[in-house]
């Protein structure tokens, strides 16, 4: 099966030999993947049944969990990356989750849909309803969703939080990247991904506090 583009480009950041956690790995295909390609070893986090036996069957190490319980069963830097795709805007606080994403992990890798996509402002500012896109498919009172942003919500975020954005990108609902969401990201980018880490200087206090 081919891989989702949104994964290829997650897996082209991933160093060869890394450990990886997945948080809300689904099935465990980005993990099957990056096992073949670049001899990844790691874990998945999920809370759905049948996503677990689909990760058993696909040989995918995973613990079943809610991520809204926090990461505290793993120690500080106990992986190279921590990713999460599409799941930052479902978790009830994401700045904490952040923060323990780049505890466990040297590096963070998050993607969610962007709230300020043009369909999500047409529908806000000319219909006065709540966005329904590709991206954001479902209504306001039956969707998972909790903690909707755009790119610049998340860049402020991260800012405030002391972590430092080494690499991003934006696509669309069929996972690929064009001029236009080069020129203007936050209004035609409908899926960004980001590649974080903790700023150094913080990264060695934390160090020295251990």
């Amino acid at each position: 099966m081919e891989l989702r583009t949104d994964l290829a480009l997650i897996s082209e950041w991933i160093v060869e030999g890394s450990e990886v956690l997945d948080l809300g790995c689904g099935d465990g295909t980005l993990l099957a993947h990056l096992r073949e390609t670049r001899s990844v070893t790691g874990y998945g986090l999920e809370i759905d049944d049948e996503n677990i036996i689909l990760c058993i069957q696909a040989c995918v190490n995973v613990i079943h969990t809610d991520l809204n319980q926090g990461l505290s069963d793993f120690s500080d830097d106990s992986f190279d990356y921590v990713v999460m795709t599409e799941a930052l805007q479902s978790i009830h606080r994401p700045d904490l989750l952040l923060l323990e994403m780049l505890r466990v992990g040297r590096q963070g890798i998050v993607t969610f849909p962007n709230f300020l996509h043009w369909r999500a402002r047409f529908s806000l500012f000319f219909c006065g309803i709540m966005p329904i896109s590709r991206a954001l498919p479902n209504e306001w009172y039956n969707t998972e969703n909790i903690h909707l942003c755009s790119l610049h919500d998340f860049e402020k975020l991260c800012h405030r939080l002391d972590i430092e954005v080494l690499q991003r990108t934006v696509v669309d609902t069929t996972h690929h990247t064009n001029w236009l969401n080069k020129l203007m990201p936050n209004l035609f980018g409908e899926i960004a991904l980001y590649r974080l880490r903790s700023k150094p200087v913080k990264r060695i206090y934390q160090r020295k506090k251990r």
